[in-house]
């Protein structure tokens, strides 16, 4: 008896610890897990405040020694000299930058030019073929001598006085870089008889430039357009020159005063004035859109006289570049000022380029102060300039050899 409740006394009591072992055991691996959970997700604390983006890249700078106030403290240290040098290099930098655009965009209005002339069938000069290339000479100036069909005594003046012939030409423009021809257009008529009156001339002295227009008086503020245009895709100049046939020029001087300003961006060189708006029909120098430049009575904005100016080459490339879309008004010299008045341009108002004929360019010439050109205000040119330029070159002339003595 004592043996049966003792062995169920033993039973009963492994069998409780058998089952409470069993929940001990699995309260166990729940509170585990319970504390395993709150040990790996750890709370931020609404007391601390985690570094932003910026600030910790500000540690890190501190920490690798880049401190804002260190760095500073480093700049004021630094040598002046270093300092201006670097800066020497930037402008450097810049400027042959502004060199490189600038070509590119020579090369780009040539291209430009050469294809419209192809696409409107116009004639292309050997001086057009052999286009712009990189590493073709730059040469000083290209003087374009404006003239029309009935003006051959003209030409013939011209070329009896200021304008060098034959081998002096060729000469001058290997040697000086200065190229000079006539300027003109055609005829209505392509091909009719004063088309091939200006050939048969040209095949005599070779010193035409043809232009893609037809000739015409109230033409002339797209002439002119057409020849910078023309004139800038053939040969790469400092500067591009106008002149009237009826004026006499002094090449040396011209090319000494061009070359004061080589180095300045966006010249345009001329004598400048500034004449009245005429509203009146039928007389000379009407302008009918005279309403644009405001009431009655107004003068035009400052633009070189029409006589004899000068562009530098970035103003013949934005020509050139521009041709379509610039607008011709009936006087070719506002046309030209007008284009260039919205512009960052120098104007140069220089009266050597508008002197009179003698005695006023003689005085002159005796005191030293040789004029660039000579005409009469009168005559918008040299009255009777076929008869007279030879005397104004003889009294009013540099001396023979001035051109070949000239250092440009």
């Amino acid at each position: 008896m004592s043996t049966k409740i003792k062995g169920e006394h033993l039973y009963s009591r492994s069998f409780v610890t058998r089952k409470w072992t069993f929940l001990l055991c699995f309260a166990s691996f729940c509170f585990g897990m319970f504390f395993t959970d709150r040990m790996w997700n750890i709370p931020e604390s609404r007391d601390m405040a985690r570094p932003s983006v910026t600030e910790a890249e500000r540690l890190k700078l501190i920490s690798e020694g880049c401190d804002p106030k260190t760095l500073y403290q480093k700049e004021v240290k630094r040598d002046p000299q270093a300092l201006f040098g670097e800066v020497s290099k930037t402008h450097n930098a810049i400027q042959t930058l502004d060199k490189t655009i600038s070509n590119l965009e020579m090369e780009l209005a040539a291209a430009r030019s050469a294809q419209e002339s192809l696409m409107n069938g116009a004639p292309i000069s050997n001086d057009m073929v052999k286009k712009q290339l990189p590493g073709k000479r730059r040469y000083l100036m290209v003087v374009g001598i404006n003239t029309a069909f009935s003006s051959r005594k003209r030409r013939d003046s011209v070329r009896t006085t200021w304008m060098p012939q034959g081998e002096k030409r060729k000469k001058l423009e290997e040697e000086k870089g200065i190229i000079i021809r006539f300027v003109i257009g055609h005829s209505a008529t392509a091909g009719g008889i004063l088309d091939r009156s200006i050939e048969a001339e040209d095949r005599k002295h070779g010193d035409f430039l043809r232009l893609d227009h037809v000739e015409g008086y109230l033409e002339l503020s797209g002439k002119t357009k057409t020849y910078f245009s023309t004139a800038f895709s053939m040969w790469d100049a400092d500067f591009y020159v106008k002149v009237d046939d009826d004026v006499h020029v002094n090449i040396a001087t011209l090319g000494e005063t061009l070359v004061r300003h080589r180095k300045k961006p966006r010249v345009y060189i001329g004598c400048m004035k500034s004449g009245p708006v005429l509203s009146q029909k039928g007389v000379r120098y009407h302008e009918p859109e005279y309403w644009k430049f405001g009431e009655n009575g107004n003068k035009y904005f400052r633009h070189a006289t029409g006589q004899l100016y000068a562009i530098s080459r970035d103003l013949a490339s934005y020509i050139s570049t521009n041709q379509h879309v610039l607008h011709k008004y009936a006087n070719e010299d506002v046309t030209l000022g007008a284009w260039f008045i919205g512009l960052d341009v120098t104007h140069i108002d220089d009266r050597r380029l508008c002197c009179g004929t003698p005695p006023d360019c003689e005085w002159k010439a005796q005191a030293g102060n040789i004029c660039v050109a000579s005409f009469d205000w009168t005559c918008s040119g040299i009255c009777r300039s076929a008869d007279r330029i030879k005397e104004v070159h003889k009294r009013c002339g540099e001396p023979e050899n001035a051109i070949w003595k000239a250092t440009f």
